[in-house]
C-alpha cells in the first residue's frame, strides 16, 4: 500500500496538524524523501512528535520507514519515460502488465465508494447541468472515453483540450452550476490545475479524477475519484482510469435510459443511412454504399438496385425523425453550435468541440 493510500485510509482520523504534514508528503516529496524531521515539522508549521505520530497512524514503525517509502515511490512515480525505459524490463512482460493493469483496476474502482459514485453520476446524468471534461494531455484517454460515450446518452457535453488558451476560450462558456470534470495525474499540468481552480471560482461543481487525496486537482473539487496509474515500462498507465469512465457512462445510462434509448437509436439510424459502419445494428455486412457514387470505374449497377446517393438516404432517415418528433435543442445547445447539417458529424472531432455535436448534427 502506498502512502497515498495509506492517507486516504486515516484521512478521516488525522488531526489538522497531521493534515498538514500529509499535504508536505504529497505536495513536497522530496522534502520528505532528503530532509530531517525537523524540516518536515517546519514545513508543516506544527511540532516533530506530530510528524512521527502520523507516521504511525499511517502504519510505518516511524519516520525513518515513512522517509525510505517515500524514496521509492518518488523514484517511481516523478522518474520520466527517458529513465523509465532505461530500467530492466522483466522477464515475463505480459504476466506483469496482467498482473499490474489489473491490480490498477481493482485498487481504482474499490477505492470509490458507493456513496460517491452515485453523486458524482447522478450528476453527470442531470440535464440541467452541461458537463465539461478536462483531461490532461497523459490523461487523454480517460477524458475522451467518458465524453464521447457520455454525449451519446445526454446532450451538452463538452470535451476541453488543446492549449491552455484554447481550453480557457471554450470554458469561458461555462455557467454556475456547471459539472466541470478534471482529470490528471502526477506531476500535473500547470494550466489545467489553474483552469479548474478557476472553474469552481465562477460557481462549477468539480469532479477531480486524480491519483490522491491530497492532489492539487482536490482543493476544488467537490468529489474527487482516485486512479492507480502504474505502469509496466516508461509510461503510466490508463487502463483504470478508462475503467472508471466506462464505469460512469454505465451508471448514467441507469440513470437516463428512457431519454437516451431514442437518443441512441436516432445515432444509428443516422449511421446506417450514411453506411458509415461495416455492419448494421443487425450484424448484417455492408460491403458498400448503394449508388453510383461507391461504384469502381466501370462498373455496372446490379439491376433492381436502387441508384441513391448517400445524401439522400440520410434526408430521408432525417425526415423519418422530423415527423416522429425531434426532442427540442435546448437554448445552450443552439448558442454552441451544435445543430450543424446533417453531414457535419462526419468530419474529425477538435480537441475543443462540443462533444455532442457528432451526435446532434446527425439528428438534426
Amino acid at each position: 500500500m502506498g502512502v497515498d493510500e495509506r492517507i486516504t485510509t486515516a484521512a478521516h482520523r488525522l488531526t489538522a496538524a497531521e493534515r498538514r504534514v500529509a499535504a508536505v508528503m504529497t505536495d513536497e516529496p522530496e522534502t520528505v524523501a532528503f530532509g530531517t524531521v525537523a524540516l518536515v515539522a517546519r514545513r508543516a508549521a506544527t511540532s516533530g512528535p506530530t510528524v512521527v505520530r502520523l507516521a504511525m497512524k499511517l502504519g510505518y514503525g516511524g519516520f525513518v520507514e515513512l522517509q525510505a517509502d517515500i524514496q521509492r515511490e518518488l523514484s517511481r512515480l516523478l522518474g520520466p519515460a527517458r529513465d523509465r525505459i532505461r530500467e530492466q524490463p522483466p522477464a515475463d512482460l505480459l504476466a506483469r502488465v496482467a498482473e499490474v493493469e489489473a491490480h490498477n483496476v481493482r485498487r481504482t474502482l474499490e477505492s470509490v465508494s458507493a456513496e460517491q459514485f452515485d453523486a458524482v453520476v447522478d450528476r453527470l446524468a442531470d440535464p440541467a447541468r452541461a458537463v465539461w471534461v478536462l483531461p490532461g494531455d497523459v490523461t487523454e484517454p480517460v477524458g475522451s472515453t467518458l465524453a464521447l460515450r457520455l454525449a451519446q446518452l445526454r446532450s451538452e457535453v463538452t470535451l476541453v483540450g488543446g492549449s491552455a488558451v484554447a481550453a480557457a476560450r471554450v470554458l469561458a462558456g461555462l455557467e454556475p452550476g456547471d459539472t466541470l470534470v478534471a482529470i490528471d495525474i502526477r506531476r500535473y499540468e500547470t494550466w489545467l490545475v489553474e483552469l479548474t481552480r478557476w472553474a469552481a471560482g465562477v460557481g462549477a461543481a468539480v469532479v477531480a479524477i486524480t491519483d490522491g487525496p491530497l492532489s492539487p486537482l482536490t482543493a476544488a473539487a467537490e468529489e474527487a475519484l482516485p486512479i492507480s496509474a502504474e505502469g509496466v515500462g516508461p509510461f503510466d498507465s490508463m487502463t483504470a482510469g478508462v475503467a472508471l469512465a466506462n464505469a460512469l457512462v454505465a451508471g448514467v445510462a441507469t440513470r437516463v435510459r428512457s431519454v437516451a434509448t431514442s437518443r441512441l437509436d436516432r445515432v444509428e439510424a443516422a449511421w446506417t443511412a450514411t453506411g458509415a459502419l461495416v455492419s448494421d445494428p443487425t450484424g448484417s455486412v455492408r460491403r458498400r454504399p448503394a449508388g453510383p457514387a461507391s461504384r469502381m470505374e466501370g462498373e455496372d449497377r446490379v439491376p433492381g438496385e436502387p441508384a441513391t446517393p448517400i445524401g439522400e438516404d440520410l434526408d430521408a432517415a432525417h425526415r423519418a425523425w422530423r415527423s416522429a418528433g425531434k426532442p427540442a435543442d435546448s437554448h445552450r445547445g443552439q448558442r454552441n453550435g451544435v445543430n450543424g447539417s446533417p453531414l457535419a458529424g462526419l468530419a474529425p472531432l477538435e480537441p475543443h468541440q462540443p462533444v455532442e455535436e457528432v451526435v446532434e448534427t446527425a439528428e438534426s
